[in-house]
């Protein structure tokens, strides 16, 4: 069991919250990480597998991702045991918002992660009695619905797409494996064929898909729609292969876009493509980042390849109170033109450090954390 103070580090978390309710057996975590940049923003999960340390982990990932896009506000994110797939969802949920009633939204505002729906975010608003409590509702009660909408995958193929010139490797033409067909994959793999790429691979948690001479991503697409994750079984195309062998078929591009901790020591060794760029949170463990940085394998970080969220969350957490809906057309143009900058700015300082891309742009958020930590006095004198 992760010992919470054994956490705390020169960055955060400012607080770590756990929470749980006997009759439902709900039983989650919220960690704020650092709110020198503004208060603390980050999705909430729903898994079995939840933990302290994990929750804390992504927050501290959110620390970064909004200091690398330069929004105002704190890493936080939250967590709470149990299957999204359970009839007592809903009651869980309920739950778990009346337990952090005195953070939220105060200190943080829920939105969606692993395992939450649009509408999960709707029951949230209406457990607590206010549109400020949680973003991400449906767009008919005047939310940005980020899965309906897949600002997060479009925001990985723009940020990719930029990184890719920076390297000499036009999209247009490159062969891209995807892991995961889930909100962020198959909105990912849209933009990547509106972009010209050929997509080789995609996966689900069933089984993955591949044929070298490229995937038809529309039709992938709509069998998704009917099919669900059974769509890899029932498409005509492509030979099946198992799940995770999607990361080491030959490709020039790889993105993980399903899991954390995909990536370790061995798989590091054995994947082809030449840039990885980490649509889902933390997918490469530090020992492989080395690897694949000593292989001459480029990977565009979490923290600035899937911002497409963060960047529309920002734009929900404007428009909680509003009766006006965001514009998409806005949305989009700005994560396009955020991440795309944002991309080449730690590739480019990653070739002027001669470092990782990872370590360089973290460096730079460290730097703009740090700045705002030293104006509000939280740092020793």
């Amino acid at each position: 069991m992760t010992d919470a103070l054994s956490l705390v580090d020169d960055w955060g978390p400012e607080k770590i919250v756990v929470v749980s309710h006997r009759r439902t057996g709900m039983k989650g975590v919220l960690v704020i990480d650092n709110t020198a940049r503004g208060m603390g923003k980050g999705g909430t999960r729903m898994s079995p597998h939840v933990s302290v340390g994990e929750v804390a982990r992504l927050a501290r990932v959110m620390t970064w991702k909004w200091a690398s896009v330069d929004l105002f506000y704190g890493g936080a994110k939250a967590g709470i045991v149990a299957d999204p797939a359970s009839p007592d969802k809903e009651a869980i949920l309920r739950a778990f918002a009346r337990a952090l009633s005195n953070e939220v939204p105060r200190e943080y505002v829920m939105g969606l992660d692993m395992g939450l729906t649009e509408n999960d975010a709707a029951i949230i608003q209406d457990e607590l009695g206010d549109r400020g409590t949680a973003v991400g509702t449906p767009d008919h009660l005047g939310g940005v619905a980020y899965d309906k909408l897949g600002v997060t995958g479009y925001g990985v193929a723009e940020a990719t797409d930029a990184a890719a010139q920076h390297l000499g490797l036009p999209l247009a033409g490159s062969r891209v494996a995807i892991q995961g067909f889930g909100a962020v994959g198959h909105a990912a793999a849209a933009r990547f064929a509106e972009l010209g790429a050929t997509v080789v691979a995609v996966s689900t948690a069933k089984g993955a898909l591949h044929d070298p001479s490229g995937l038809d991503v529309p039709a992938l697409l709509a069998a998704r729609e009917e099919h669900g994750d059974d769509f890899v079984h029932r498409h005509p195309q492509g030979a099946v292969i198992p799940a995770g062998q999607e990361l080491t078929v030959d490709c020039d591009v790889l993105v993980p876009a399903a899991l954390q901790d995909v990536i370790d020591e061995e798989a590091a060794h054995r994947i082809k493509a030449k840039l990885v760029a980490e649509g889902a949170n933390l997918p490469t463990s530090p020992q492989a980042q080395e690897i694949l940085a000593q292989r001459g394998i480029a990977v565009l970080p979490d923290f600035v390849a899937n911002a497409g969220g963060v960047v529309a969350a920002a734009f929900a957490m404007d428009a909680r109170y509003s009766g006006f809906r965001p514009e998409s057309p806005a949305i989009f143009r700005t994560i396009s033109e955020r991440l795309r900058a944002n991309a080449v700015v730690v590739m480019e300082e990653a070739k002027r450090r001669g470092t990782t891309p990872h370590l360089a742009g973290r460096g730079l958020a460290e730097e703009r954390v740090r700045t705002a930590m030293h104006s509000k006095g939280r740092l020793p004198r």
